[in-house]
């Protein structure tokens, strides 16, 4: 059941960012010869009109050929032929799917989850909060004086004040009233705690929000990676392919379908963040030759820049085999030893 969820989460992605490729050439006049979903040998194909409509047996790949992507081409419909603007619209237009497909799904989960709002939903017995009279369904509006807008900030607030006196204002039944409590620390939470807990809210509106900002989080933090990466802070050990992959998958799949969609999310902005990096065969790297042409003129030509791209994709195949080795050895050969 792994494998298929990993091959269905694979597929997914690699379908989105090529439809993105797809439209976006569609909708800008580019001729597409052939859109395709995998590699390998093809196990079903389809003409329609001007392109013919594949799959292909590893999900670990696709494609979606345009005349004169890679070659000199007379057809005025052509991609070599088009405008710069929208070269570079259909160029970026796969990793913006990608990062749409994230942030509907940053959405889902937000919404899923729901949203701690600062009402009380339940009190512990016999806790700080329950000697000090707090009830469900107060609304916590300042703890030690201090206006508060959200439940991080109790949180934060409360967790600082481990032995201390802590006085939370609440409004209950339209009037304020102030409690004084001791926090104390709980040894699973790793923080002080008043033994209260939030009332969610299930709010499309703040998922929306909660969605984006999250990925615009996740977004950087996969920036100070790359980064980390670059500087020799992380190991290229800890990269991992298609088989790390499936391992996190099937970690996922038994936390539940959430944690599922999480890591899909995930791996879709990885997908995007990837794919604009400045490196030859990527989607980034087209776009930095669409610059340079654009400022150098003819200097470039298609042909130079397709061998560049062919040795990007040589070298990308290099850190596949490489990775995938390193997965091989961190979670395969244990299982023999």
């Amino acid at each position: 059941m792994t494998i298929i969820y990993a091959i269905l989460i694979f597929c997914v992605l690699i379908f989105v960012h090529e439809f993105g490729h797809f439209i976006a050439a569609k909708a800008c006049g580019v001729k597409v010869n052939e859109f395709s979903i995998g590699m390998g040998p093809a196990f079903f194909k389809r003409q329609r009109g001007e392109t013919l409509y594949s799959l292909r047996i590893l999900p670990i790949g696709g494609f979606c050929a345009m005349e004169g992507e890679d070659e000199d081409s007379e057809d005025e419909r052509a991609f070599n032929n088009k405008p710069a603007w929208q070269r570079a619209i259909v160029l970026a237009a796969g990793a913006f799917m990608n990062l749409l497909t994230a942030v509907i799904l940053m959405i889902i989960i937000a919404f899923w989850s729901g949203q701690a709002t600062t009402v009380i939903d339940e009190v512990q017995t016999d806790s700080p909060a329950y000697e000090a009279g707090l009830q469900a369904g107060d609304e916590i509006v300042a703890v030690n004086g201090e206006k508060i807008d959200d439940w991080e900030e109790i949180l934060s607030l409360i967790g600082a004040g481990e032995g201390a006196e802590t006085d939370i204002t609440v409004m209950r039944d339209g009037r304020e009233a102030t409690f004084s409590t001791q926090p104390e620390y709980n040894e699973e939470a790793g923080r002080a705690m008043v033994g209260i807990s939030a009332r969610v809210s299930h709010n499309l509106f703040t998922a929306i929000g909660d969605g984006v900002k999250n990925t615009g989080e996740m977004t950087v933090m996969m920036y100070d990676i790359i980064k980390q990466l670059i500087t020799g802070q992380v190991s290229t050990q800890e990269l991992s392919g298609p088989v790390g992959i499936v391992y996190m998958v099937n970690d996922t799949a038994r936390a539940g379908v959430i944690y599922v969609v999480y890591l899909s999310a995930l791996l879709s902005l990885n997908l995007a963040v990837m794919n604009m990096l400045p490196f030859p065969a990527l989607d980034g790297g087209r776009l930095l030759f669409l610059l340079i042409r654009k400022i150098t003129g003819k200097k470039v030509t298609d042909e130079m820049e397709g061998k560049i791209h062919f040795i990007g994709i040589v070298l990308l195949m290099a850190l596949m085999v490489y990775v995938t080795w390193n997965d091989i050895v961190r979670f395969i050969v244990p299982l023999f030893s």
